[in-house]
């Protein structure tokens, strides 16, 4: 694979990205942590930049509403080194002149992660993942995070109930969407381990909680990497942690089978993506050198050699320390939408063969 990188512009403490399409434009979104604007730029140029907001600022994570034409949630206001009391959801809307309608939803301190999930029924259910309850100070984690839900009303002017579906999960930092036994369900990382949240199947019911990993995750993402039917998963551990590692499903228990050679601080990125056919984890590190890579399956080995899974890492970038990213696919290359944090910048990597 080879990698070509956009610069697209400079951005102070550039944190989080997404995508949506509206009016069948495909849209690259990405905004800051700290104090300011949340960008979006369209296929296929991405030379031209709209801005979705100048203010408030603090964005952690999008999350796109399936059925409408472009609109998404969004967090604001997670600001400050520990207290996120004031954290926020909101609702943007695309308008007609190509400006954006923000609407603040409800207030939910210390959210951090969330998303909207689609049951089997076509009921929409939100999903938020509380990094803590309260904090002190930075190392403060003696008061846990919670994962929040609630069944998504018709209209979004209507109140939305939350309730807490479980608690006591320190740290509660890693999220992604994964496809679970068929239904779209949420993988939820955290110290006391690694777990899959599905929604109801109709309206009414009940949702289920399944643990699959028993040790500190940071962040976690999923993808069937050798096409045998069964989902790899890449972790961040620990908090922020110093290693990333794939892990296969054997005899009913995740084992470790790769770990990637760096060794340093603050690893932040884990996302499953398709990147010209085929199945790989994208990484980013925050520390050390600051790398953006990806691992895939070796060409010619067929996924499994010698009883094992044999994986090549790409290097993508290095010295630009990555918080998050997103992939666009598209017919003839795809594209890394990438907040590189430490650098302070916001980038595209246009992958091909």
């Amino acid at each position: 694979m080879q990698f070509e990188k956009k610069f697209l512009t400079e951005l102070n403490r550039c944190y989080a990205t997404g995508q949506i399409e509206c009016n069948g434009e495909r849209l690259a979104l990405l905004a800051t942590e700290g104090e300011g604007v949340c960008l979006a730029y369209a296929a296929p140029d991405f030379d031209k930049q709209r801005i979705v907001w100048s203010a408030p600022g603090g964005t952690m994570s999008f999350a796109p509403l399936s059925g409408t034409n472009g609109e998404f949630l969004s967090n604001q206001k997670f600001f400050r080194m520990f207290q996120w009391e004031e954290a926020t959801i909101v609702w943007v809307r695309p308008q007609a002149d190509g400006t954006f309608a923000v609407k603040e939803l409800f207030t939910l301190p210390y959210i951090h992660r969330f998303d909207v999930l689609t049951a089997a029924d076509g009921h929409q259910y939100f999903i938020g993942c509380t990094l803590a309850t309260k904090k002190e100070s930075k190392e403060d984690w003696s008061s846990p995070g919670k994962i929040y839900v609630a069944e998504l009303p018709s209209e979004l002017n209507e109140p939305i109930n939350l309730t807490v579906l479980k608690d006591g999960l320190t740290q509660n930092h890693g999220y992604s969407r994964v496809t679970w036994n068929g239904r779209e369900a949420s993988m939820v990382g955290a110290r006391e381990g690694a777990f899959i949240v599905t929604p109801p199947t109709t309206a009414g019911q009940d949702w289920t909680i399944e643990q699959i990993m028993d040790w500190p995750v940071s962040d976690l993402a999923a993808i069937d990497l050798d096409g045998d039917g069964e989902l790899e998963i890449a972790t961040i551990e620990a908090f922020h942690g110093r290693y990333y590692r794939i892990y296969k499903l054997k005899d009913g228990r995740y084992e470790l089978i790769y770990e990637h050679p760096e060794v340093s601080e603050f690893y932040h990125v884990v996302v499953s993506a398709t990147l010209r056919g085929k199945s790989a984890f994208i990484g980013g590190c925050r520390r050390g050198k600051m790398q953006l890579f990806c691992v895939t399956v070796a060409s010619g080995t067929g996924g499994v050699d010698a009883g094992a899974l044999a994986l090549e890492t790409f290097l993508i970038d290095e010295g630009v320390g990555p918080s998050n990213v997103s992939v666009i696919n598209e017919p003839d290359r795809d594209i890394i939408v990438s907040a590189n944090r430490e650098k302070g910048e916001a980038a595209l990597y246009f992958v091909t063969e």
